[in-house]
């Protein structure tokens, strides 16, 4: 199993278009050290020529673009994306999709009756896409983790089990701020032969008793690593709101990440993803950047590459 992380970033991506945070002018500017970074997506493969891809970003061009291993140009038309798994409904998440309209077989996309809800609502881009390649729609219900999971093409070998997460749903759906099982999905991913399983999350809010048991069976968590403190959009004078309000755990304070991480196993693999600009961690001289890799926790970057 291999995971190609496509993307890092959260919305709006690293720098953010409009954003002169500390941050983000220091990246523009060079005078920080700190990579840019797309919108969050990853893609899962066992052959490298078929993948499913986890997320569809509004930067998925970009994404496609920068891992050719995508596109073995089989033919005219062609595409190495056999499947697309949707954690969210999230516009940073499935946005992307409309760039794949012109794909001459329907989407195959997988998600929660939750998320198809809000794609025909509140958002209806499944509709939008219906007058183009239109949608081969897959629905997945949220399982245990010990359950025996469902394959996705792309991946067959593999086991995918979709636990519900605690997180919010998008600002358009009526479940906003009164979430629903399904809203937000973590994925267990299991490789049957060598047994090693990923545990991913980019949108998690709390740690609940089946997502801890997933994370302590996973030889590697990829999480989210959205913002360091709950007050960061505020401090930042980037929102009024707080990062458990917008359904992400921050990782500094009682009950962080930090915390939950440095309670697994020693041999786990720690993976932040879906870092906020406002993020301190994106400074890899900073001293929060410092803290993680005392804690033994990793920063995922564009391009980096997973092996299990």
């Amino acid at each position: 199993m291999k995971i190609r992380v496509l993307g890092s970033a959260a919305g709006g991506g690293f720098p953010q278009w409009n954003c002169n945070c500390r941050l983000c002018n220091g990246q523009r500017t060079g005078t920080l050290l700190a990579h840019a970074r797309t919108q969050s997506s990853i893609a899962v493969t066992t052959d490298d020529v078929d993948w499913v891809l986890f997320n569809s970003s509004p930067d998925i061009l970009q994404q496609l673009k920068a891992n050719p291993e995508l596109q073995p140009a089989r033919s005219l038309r062609d595409t190495g994306i056999r499947s697309i798994v949707l954690m969210d409904a999230q516009i940073d998440h499935t946005t992307g999709l409309l760039m794949l309209r012109e794909s001459n077989v329907p989407l195959s996309i997988f998600g929660t009756a939750a998320v198809k809800e809000d794609l025909s609502t509140g958002n209806p881009l499944l509709r939008v896409l219906d007058h183009y390649s239109q949608v081969d729609w897959h629905e997945i219900e949220p399982a245990h983790p010990d359950s025996e999971g469902i394959r996705i093409p792309g991946a067959s070998e593999l086991r995918f089990t979709p636990l519900a997460l605690t997180s919010n749903a998008p600002p358009y759906s009526p479940h906003r701020d009164q979430p629903v099982a399904g809203d937000t999905l973590g994925m267990l991913m299991h490789d049957t032969g060598t047994g090693k399983r990923l545990f991913y999350a980019p949108g998690l809010g709390e740690l609940e008793p089946p997502v801890q048991e997933a994370m302590m069976m996973s030889d590697v968590v990829l999480v989210d690593g959205t913002m360091w403190t709950d007050d960061e959009m505020i401090s930042a004078g980037a929102s009024g709101k707080t990062a458990r309000s917008m359904g992400h755990l921050p990782q500094s304070g009682p009950g962080g990440m930090l915390e939950w991480l440095d309670r697994l196993p020693a041999s786990t693999r720690r993976i932040l993803i879906h870092i906020n600009n406002t993020n301190p961690i994106l400074d890899e001289n900073s001293t929060e950047r410092a803290m993680l890799t005392e804690h033994g926790v990793e920063v995922a970057f564009d391009g980096m590459d997973i092996e299990l």
